[in-house]
């Protein structure tokens, strides 16, 4: 028998997660109350337009254009707006008046995140995220309580199904990037209007500032993630992937590193990047997301599962809800966010990573020596190197504007892990070489 009084939840926005989590609140009430211990109620649902069609069918009297009095009267507070504002303002009023907040906003979070915890600690409140991350899959949870007695070394994460889904279709059918775009928003993966906040790397950037703070229980402001999207992504780069046993991904990279003065931090970053195909992120399809973690004591860990979608994200959104609905049962203030690590995030020029690098070069006697100068003099070695040549009729522009030879020859390089900086001015260098007629492609080695 249920004693402890009904539990109050307000619902802030009834887009396609909202309505799919207030039909689940409505359908599944006797069941959630069951496992909680208490009823869940829900006492409104605030909007735009009342009146706007809606995915799920939902009782007419739960629309309210009030979102401050709802948010008063509740217990528990279900954020799914998304943006910034008034989501700040929206949560920030929930959790100043005690009430404990579920949200999938990972931009809200990203930029705002250390201002709302804080909030919430001042008043014994809870915030809860794990739908702003990697969509059903529980990431966040198992950051934040199973492995808070280990040490989290690197993680891994194809969280962005919508540039996975792009990706994939270019490896396995053969698309350019712009067709696969076109299909990607043909399903309504992709945003018609402007897919640059999935394409571009800004929804994985969210994501990973998130991830690197509660990894490594230190701050990552979004500004500090180094972000690259897939727009430069060539059919080319593609079938030279597979034919060298790798795929693409766009991979959010949070990890514990270390620069060259030796000085620890962390560093958060996204882009685009060769992945073995023997690794399981390679295996990673569609519009599915994974998440690969790499803990001291726990050893390699693999979260797999959907990244988007409305009924799974409800799922994530449900699971928060019933693990604040239960702490209101049992008592106790909520648990703030760990932060005491405190450490430097670094840039993206500390980290150490590998390179595969593309050129075609002028076919002349001594070009490869030249070539292999031009990396030491970096301090950045050669592992693997390919060459095949082509003749060619016309003389070609080089980088540097000059025609070059008839004769030239393609380069497939891959170093050896070494800095970022080191890497990146190699690069920078082969570009000014005269040998050099272009930069074909530049990509990083991830998960070797």
């Amino acid at each position: 028998m249920i004693e402890y009084r009904t539990l109050k939840v307000a619902l802030l926005g009834a887009g396609s997660v909202g309505s799919q989590v207030a039909k689940l609140l409505i359908d599944h009430a006797d069941e959630l109350a069951a496992r909680v211990g208490a009823g869940l109620e829900l006492i409104g649902i605030a909007v735009r337009d009342p009146d706007a069609p809606r995915r799920a069918d939902l009782p007419r009297e739960l629309f309210t254009t009030d979102a401050h009095s709802l948010i008063l009267s509740a217990d528990i507070v279900i954020e799914l707006m998304g943006g910034i504002d008034p989501a700040r303002e929206q949560v920030l009023l929930a959790l100043t008046s005690g009430a404990d907040v579920v949200t999938g906003n990972k931009a809200l979070l990203a930029e705002h995140g250390p201002e709302l915890f804080a909030a919430a600690e001042q008043v014994g409140a809870q915030l809860y995220y794990e739908a702003a991350v990697a969509g059903a899959i529980p990431i966040i949870r198992p950051l934040h309580d199973s492995l808070a007695g280990d040490r989290v070394q690197r993680i891994l994460g194809i969280v962005n199904g919508t540039t996975n889904f792009i990706l994939d279709r270019m490896d396995v059918a053969g698309d350019s990037l712009e067709s696969a775009l076109e299909v990607a928003t043909e399903l309504g993966y992709a945003e018609r209007s402007d897919p640059s906040a999935d394409v571009e790397g800004f929804d994985a950037a969210a994501k990973a500032a998130i991830l690197a703070g509660l990894a490594f229980h230190t701050t990552v402001p979004l500004s500090a993630v180094h972000r690259e999207g897939i727009t430069d992504i060539t059919k080319e780069q593609v079938d030279a992937a597979r034919a060298a046993g790798y795929v693409i991904k766009l991979l959010a990279i949070c990890e514990r590193v270390t620069d060259g003065e030796g000085r620890e931090g962390v560093s958060a970053r996204v882009y685009p990047a060769l992945v073995p195909r023997e690794h399981p992120l390679a295996a990673v399809r569609g519009v599915h997301n994974a998440v690969f973690v790499q803990a001291a004591a726990a050893g390699d860990l693999m979260f797999y599962g959907a990244g988007a979608g409305g009924l799974q994200t409800a799922s994530a959104v449900l699971g928060d809800v019933v693990s604040a609905a239960r702490r209101h049962v049992v008592g106790g203030p909520g648990v703030a966010e760990s932060t005491h690590a405190d450490l430097p995030v670094l840039d993206v020029g500390a980290v150490r990573t590998r390179y595969q690098i593309t050129l075609r070069v002028t076919d002349v006697p001594g070009v490869l020596s030249r070539i292999a100068a031009v990396f030491a003099a970096h301090h950045v070695s050669v592992e693997t190197l390919t060459q095949t040549v082509a003749r060619v009729d016309e003389a070609m522009p080089s980088e540097s504007g000059e025609e070059a030879a008839s004769g030239t020859a393609t380069l497939v390089i891959g170093t050896h892990t070494a800095f970022e900086s080191a890497l990146a001015a190699t690069v920078d260098a082969l570009r000014d070489s005269d040998e050099v007629v272009t930069v074909t492609s530049v990509l990083r080695v991830e998960g070797a």
